[in-house]
């Protein structure tokens, strides 16, 4: 409906009709695209098939203040983009830069600037965390916090307030980091000045957590493989933990997505969904069907082993981001309790479904596989993230050690 193009770059408005609301409506954005690369911006309309296809020639005063409202987007990512192109250096971060500029200069119209284009990107998970921290933030401070007030007296006391709460550093680092990427949008956005910024040494440095990191040894795990109570739900559990374990640590949600059209020469391969969408390359990660995982498989999985269907039948390809993100979140849940109550009977405290891929990585390392077969089994960008990871690990290890040194007996 509105259409504009310049040297390479063409903006225009665009019904998405990939996946509707569940009162059957779609969202209306407005689509850049520069060298075959597409980004969307949301106009935060909503409409039906029909609607959409009567605007252009409304004569509603409803759909006419809504056609409106399209077009008042559409001529600022349109006004911006030639802005650029005047002074001869459009890209994608330039472009999100100048947008973000336009809404606001306090953090929380920032925050809603993120929320909006995760949920536009479908990145239902950080989007939902995205609203967690910003709702965390707007209790401490209010709802309009100059991008200025965000100092680093402001993020100590702000740090103490979650503390109070009952908040534990692992989520208070979580928070500030979102913090911290919104900040870095104002600077680059020119809201704020390289003196202002708050983060870093000598000013605030983020706080980091030990988290839920357990690894277990081989006769740990297979204690708990061989574990079982009599009931059927443990048992079901316990396997999907070592299915996970053994598919180079995959998480449940990219889990409970595969298919059996990922299974493919004796091989599952998939590309992981935290990075997926943040990747220049879409590297797949490729985990051999062992004689164990393809017992689970046949024990657990769908049984009519379509291409298009789940192995593991608790999606029905039907559902939105957010119910899809309901199921996995149900059962991660479940999974965890009771892996929870094995890990009781067998003396193993923290075990989760967390366990599976940080056992699966440290296994690999003391039986002396190589770093970079790691990292990719892991899905790792680079070597660095994989020696990060495997680094607190190992001091967990060499704690264990220190400790047998003195170990006298009686």
């Amino acid at each position: 409906m509105f259409n504009y193009s310049n040297n390479g770059v063409t903006v225009s408005s665009f019904f998405d009709n990939r996946r509707a609301t569940k009162d059957n409506l779609y969202p209306i954005k407005i689509r850049v695209t520069y060298q075959r690369v597409r980004k969307y911006y949301s106009t935060g309309k909503y409409m039906t098939i029909e609607d959409w296809e009567r605007l252009p020639d409304t004569k509603s005063k409803k759909m006419l203040s809504i056609r409106l409202d399209i077009q008042n987007t559409f001529d600022i990512v349109k006004d911006t983009v030639q802005g650029l192109l005047h002074e001869g250096g459009f890209s994608f971060d330039t472009l999100n830069s100048r947008l973000s500029r336009t809404t606001s200069d306090t953090l929380n119209s920032g925050f809603k600037v993120k929320i909006r284009a995760l949920l536009d990107n479908e990145q239902v998970g950080t989007h939902l965390f995205y609203q967690d921290a910003l709702k965390s933030v707007e209790y401490f401070a209010g709802e309009n916090i100059p991008f200025t007030a965000v100092t680093v007296d402001w993020l100590k006391r702000y740090e103490k307030y979650l503390l109070n709460a009952g908040r534990a550093y692992t989520t208070i680092g979580m928070y500030c980091r979102a913090i911290r990427c919104i900040i870095n949008e104002a600077k680059r956005a020119g809201i704020i000045k390289e003196s202002q910024y708050p983060f870093g040494y000598g000013k605030y440095e983020i706080p980091t957590g030990q988290g839920r990191k357990l690894t277990l040894s081989l006769q740990q795990i297979k204690a708990i493989v061989t574990y079982s109570d009599g009931t059927e739900a443990t048992e079901k559990y316990r396997d999907m933990w070592f299915f996970s374990y053994l598919c180079n640590g995959i998480n449940f949600a990219d889990m409970l997505t595969l298919k059996y059209s990922n299974i493919r020469n004796g091989e599952i391969c998939f590309l992981r969904a935290k990075t997926a969408r943040t990747s220049k390359t879409k590297k797949e990660v490729c985990a051999i069907v062992t004689p164990e995982m393809d017992a689970i498989i046949k024990k657990w999985g769908n049984k009519s082993r379509k291409p298009e269907d789940y192995i593991f039948g608790y999606l029905k390809g039907n559902e939105t981001p957010f119910e899809e993100k309901d199921v996995v979140k149900a059962v991660t849940k479940l999974c965890n309790k009771r892996l929870k109550k094995i890990g009781a009977a067998l003396g193993i405290d923290g075990l989760s479904t967390y366990s599976a891929r940080h056992s699966y990585a440290t296994v690999l390392k003391r039986s002396g596989a190589n770093i970079a077969y790691i990292s990719e089994s892991l899905g790792h960008n680079d070597l660095k993230t994989t020696e990060n990871y495997l680094a607190s690990f190992e001091k967990e290890e060499r704690e264990k050690n220190a400790r047998l040194l003195t170990n006298f007996g009686e």
